[in-house]
């Protein structure tokens, strides 16, 4: 492409992914272009306005995508600068040792990892000092080897908060500090909310703009070009190496060469680009391009004592893994539990749209909010198409089974602290609840796009960072492994590539 802007690595998308390997390869000298298609987010009133962010909607994309019976629907994902971390719960958790082994669960049993905990966890390290991590360790069984400490300790419960985690004990569980990436006073001193489903404004939350995207540009050898959405990518004349990308920035269209290529624009969108980059897909040997998809199966708990009085503001410092690695009776494994951030009347109504806001109020007042998360089985049949240009989703939800029963067994326990009643509601496919697995690794090029180091095995200019790397989900938050995995990738870029 003569006479185009070239750079050394043109990273698309600043998400978890794409802001985490920049600020890991920054230090190199390479000249470092990162693309994102949305704007930053500033700040504003609607930012802290529980009825502007959950009844009206004012942060979600405009756009929508067909789901597998082609129906369209309003995606729940992000276009800032961070990408979803800008409305994350800040959960910064390790995957469990055993995730990246084989488990079976009711339905199926996962493939596994190429490489286990131990190759990642110097990154995992490294990524929680990144993101300033507040956590504890020994509460949690679960807990996989640490070679450091948490940066921080935990963020501190709320009194009402503090009552709950004696509640759960006394009924045989084993509550842990969240692990969160968050600077409480900062949050607070600009509003008293929750900042689970709230964006960032750069007031305390640790996301991919404020840990990622900035520590980037602090080196003179980056620079981050927003509203600029790539179109495709450009292949050499020999289909062996990418070229570099078509892209529209402000309205105008321009060709941007590349000696490496990183795609970050999160598992739907990073699989529909290759997809429509060329006629079969790139970096689609093994047809497992936009295959795989994983989304968790989620619900909100509502556990009520209506003689007790829940006054948190914010909530989200609780998590419970007696079910992770079973059923807590020898059974295969449920999922993790954990609380989500406060939910007020305003959210509520979301909902409850029929219920007057005031009664919502006072039933919020004495009910604890929970958020209980199960792993999605890999299914190749679950998968990202592109029809028309228009983004086709057709997930397979699996594993529900094991859902339920982590359901089921969270709200006899919930029960037997005092909680008579308890109230469950799945997540729906306009909540992006940790899309996943569509570009994912393995050692096999005829079954996985990617290596073990993210590199695709058709063109070895060409990595894939974001949560579409993952060939299993796991049953947690996967905000902290895209991160590492992303370090260790950029380090092996430095060391072998550039």
């Amino acid at each position: 492409m003569p006479n185009q802007e070239t750079v050394d690595v043109l990273v698309i998308g600043s998400g978890m992914g794409g802001a985490t390997f920049s600020a890991g390869l920054a230090p190199s000298g390479a000249k470092i272009l990162i693309l994102e298609r949305g704007e930053r987010l500033l700040d504003s009133e609607a930012a802290r306005d529980a009825r502007a962010i959950f009844q009206r909607g004012v942060f979600r994309p405009r756009e929508s995508w067909l789901d597998g019976a082609g129906q369209a629907f309003n995606p729940g994902n992000y276009y800032y600068v961070g990408g979803n971390t800008k409305l994350y719960g800040a959960v910064l958790i390790r995957n469990r040792a055993q995730d990246f082994e084989p488990i079976s669960y009711r339905e199926g049993t996962t493939t596994g990892w190429p490489f286990n905990y131990d190759e990642l966890e110097p990154w995992y390290t490294r990524a929680e000092k990144l993101f300033r991590v507040r956590g504890a360790q020994d509460f949690d069984r679960t807990e996989p080897r640490h070679s450091a400490p948490y940066p921080f300790g935990p963020v501190p419960d709320e009194p009402a908060i503090a009552k709950v985690r004696e509640r759960m004990t006394r009924v045989g569980l084993n509550p842990f500090p969240l692990p969160l990436g968050l600077d409480l006073d900062k949050w607070l001193k600009r509003a008293k909310t929750p900042w689970d489903a709230f964006p960032d404004t750069g007031c305390g939350k640790m996301d991919a703009e404020s840990c990622g995207v900035n520590e980037a540009l602090r080196h003179p050898n980056v620079e981050l070009r927003t509203n600029a959405r790539v179109e495709r990518l450009l292949v050499e004349p020999d289909g062996k190496r990418i070229a570099g990308a078509e892209v529209v920035a402000n309205g105008e269209r321009q060709k941007i060469a590349a000696r490496f290529v990183v795609l970050a624009a999160g598992a739907v969108n990073s699989a529909a680009l290759l997809l429509r980059s060329r006629e079969g897909g790139l970096a689609n040997r093994s047809d497992a391009v936009g295959r795989h998809f994983m989304n968790h199966n989620c619900s909100a708990v509502l556990s009520i004592d209506p003689v007790t009085v829940n006054d948190s503001i914010y909530q989200k410092t609780l998590g419970i893994n007696d079910f992770y690695l079973d059923d807590g009776k020898g059974g295969p494994p449920l999922g993790n539990i954990q609380l989500l951030g406060r939910v007020t009347a305003p959210i509520l109504k979301t909902s409850l749209r029929l219920a007057p806001e005031w009664t919502l109020g006072l039933m919020s007042r004495r009910t604890v909010d929970w958020y209980a998360m199960s792993e999605d089985l890999p299914n190749p049949e679950s998968r990202v198409t592109v029809e028309g240009g228009q983004i086709r989703l057709d997930w397979k939800r699996s594993n529900w089974a094991a859902h339920a029963g982590l359901v089921k067994a969270f709200r006899e326990r919930l029960r037997a602290a005092g909680y008579p009643i308890v109230l469950s509601q799945p997540f729906d496919r306009r909540t992006p609840s940790h899309q996943c697995g569509t570009v994912r690794v393995g050692l096999d090029p005829s079954t996985s796009p990617l290596d073990p180091f993210c590199r695709a095995f058709d063109h070895p200019n060409l990595f894939v960072v974001d949560a579409s790397f993952l060939p299993t989900s796991a049953a947690v938050n996967p905000s902290l492994t895209i991160a590492a995995q992303a370090l260790r990738v950029a380090d092996h870029v430095a060391k072998h590539d550039l």
